[in-house]
């Protein structure tokens, strides 16, 4: 298991102290608001002026990116405009779905039941997003105890009340629906013996309303949304990102620009509507933090969308989640489910102290861990930097012997790996790049400010505010995805006629930098991130 020095004499503090932290759990008080923003502005990242920089062009011209995300913004567009032949589409369909992850797939199963041609294109494979790594569970208002006004409140209050209300409204009040959908559809969620759904309490929620499917809850959303586009026949173009969005003469979104990855072929597809469901952002890397995110999520939506004129709400907004792991090496980063601390485990530091309450809000905990790490000196040494314990075996002595197996048995085989058995030794945490809190603007039907260019998932901005609480982007992107599905769908059932193609937004995104005096070799959508060692540089 452990054997750094350093780490064991640490261990044996919070071993020591842990029969008393156990009776005195109930005990520890939640922050107040004041100690909160006191916090998150000492700690959070978010609040730290000299991780962005002021945008130079576009409809968000002035407001604050991160340096990352303000490079892809500011980029060359990887295609040169009059090489492509828009006259002569390789796809001609009614709704291109860009991205291949639970919002994706929620939005095409919706525009094919809506009637409508559908095809999804993703630059990896379907199923391979955040969606699919998504741990512990989907929030969803529906016992006695519970109602969709309680937990808009509780969204609101997570998100610092920046949130746009008609979108939590509408997250909120079609949460149960969403959760029949999926269980109609298959989705084995953990249940009762008499069949009620199983649930839990979030970081921030005031009701118990996470429901889950152990600690895979992600994955088996994904495999039953997969099933489903594949037995309606929807296509699904592998391997294949979009680079560019096509107006038509009008300006109204009327397809993509599609690059194969595997022989760099670029071709055109021609659409009446476009969903972006491109996901995240975590392998940007920004302010240099390790990501729990897959390796496609590079913010391409946004680059997508902010060139063709949609407006960017809340891009200055990130959330780090605090429990990535921070030891062993090697899956540093990787998400350590809240679940794990829904069902007991504490936060703790060093010396054996439960510094804080383990259920506070995601940017609260991971401000704490921050501050007891970096500023406090309370961190324990992992050799890639400093962490705070994560004591698991409280789980057990909670809710009995065979609880973490039962219930977070995917936790138990990740650390497994490493001759770390949770059941017996805590684990070591730091936050993670995890979520991208902001991202496009979109109204309550879905779509941008761009004629018939909606949005899904987490390249949406404003449902969230400037914080998210667990277990609301699952519920996104099934209610938002299936959202922008619909509404695709019922706007190509209206009837949407399309002029000639063009491409002259990108043209005029490229005078637009010119004028600023952009100068930069970087071209984007990044697509995928790169990992060159230091040495090869040389």
């Amino acid at each position: 298991m452990y054997t750094e020095r350093e780490i064991l004499e640490s261990l044996s503090k919070v071993e020591a102290s842990r029969e008393q932290r156990l009776k005195d759990r109930e005990n520890i008080k939640r922050m107040t608001a004041e100690d909160k923003e006191a916090i998150l502005k000492a700690y959070h990242p978010d609040y730290k002026d000299d991780n962005f920089e002021n945008l130079k062009i576009g409809v968000n011209k002035g407001d604050k990116v991160p340096h990352e995300l303000a490079d892809m913004l500011q980029a060359n567009p990887r295609i040169n405009t009059a090489d492509i032949d828009l006259a002569n589409p390789t796809y001609d369909v009614d709704v291109l779905v860009i991205g291949g992850g639970g919002s994706g797939a929620s939005a095409a199963i919706e525009a094919h039941e809506a009637g409508a041609n559908v095809m999804m294109v993703t630059k990896l494979r379907i199923g391979d997003a955040n969606s699919m790594m998504a741990e512990g569970g989907i929030q969803a208002a529906d016992k006695p105890n519970d109602s969709p006004m309680q937990h808009y409140i509780d969204v609101m209050g997570g998100g610092h009340f920046v949130n746009k209300p008609e979108l939590v409204s509408k997250l909120v009040n079609d949460a149960p629906e969403a959760i029949r959908w999926l269980n109609e559809l298959g989705v084995m969620f953990d249940k009762e013996e008499d069949g009620e759904m199983t649930t839990v309490h979030g970081g921030g929620t005031s009701r118990k309303r996470m429901h889950a499917c152990k600690d895979y809850s992600g994955a088996e959303i994904m495999r039953v949304l997969r099933d489903e586009v594949f037995n309606r026949n929807i296509p699904v173009v592998d391997f294949t990102a979009a680079i560019e969005l096509i107006k038509d003469v009008d300006g109204k979104i009327a397809g993509a620009v599609l690059l194969n990855m595997e022989t760099n072929e670029i071709m055109v597809a021609r659409a009446k509507a476009v969903i972006i469901a491109t996901g995240g952002a975590g392998r940007m890397h920004y302010n240099n933090f390790p990501t729990s995110n897959h390796y496609g999520a590079t913010a391409d939506g946004l680059v997508l969308g902010y060139r063709a004129g949609a407006k960017l709400l809340f891009a200055d907004t990130l959330q780090y989640h605090p429990t990535g792991a921070a030891y062993p090496e090697q899956i540093l980063g990787a998400l350590v489910t809240e679940k794990v601390r829904s069902l007991g485990a504490q936060l703790v530091n060093r010396d054996g102290v439960a510094y804080i309450h383990p259920l506070e809000t995601r940017d609260v905990n991971a401000s704490g861990i921050i501050r007891e790490c970096c500023a406090r000196g309370e961190g324990v040494p992992t050799g890639t930097g400093q962490a705070v314990w994560l004591d698991t075996p409280m789980i057990e002595m909670i809710g009995g012997e065979g609880t973490i197996e039962r219930r977070i048995p995917a936790m138990m085989r990740m650390f497994g790996k490493y001759d770390i058995d949770i059941r017996k030794v805590p684990i070591l945490v730091y936050p993670t790049l995890h979520y991208q809190n902001g991202g496009l603007e979109i109204s309550a039907n879905g779509m941008t400010a761009v004629e018939n260019l909606f949005v899904a998932g987490e390249a949406v901005g404003g449902i969230h505010g400037r914080n998210r609480l667990m277990g609301n982007s699952l519920l996104d992107i099934i209610v938002f995805g299936r959202n922008a599905g619909q509404q695709a769908g019922k706007a190509v059932n209206a009837g949407i006629t399309l002029k000639d193609l063009t491409l002259s937004h990108v043209d005029a995104y490229k005078a637009e930098m010119k004028d600023a005096g952009i100068e930069t070799d970087l071209v984007s959508p990044k697509l995928l991130p790169t990992y060159h060692h230091r040495e090869a540089n040389k």
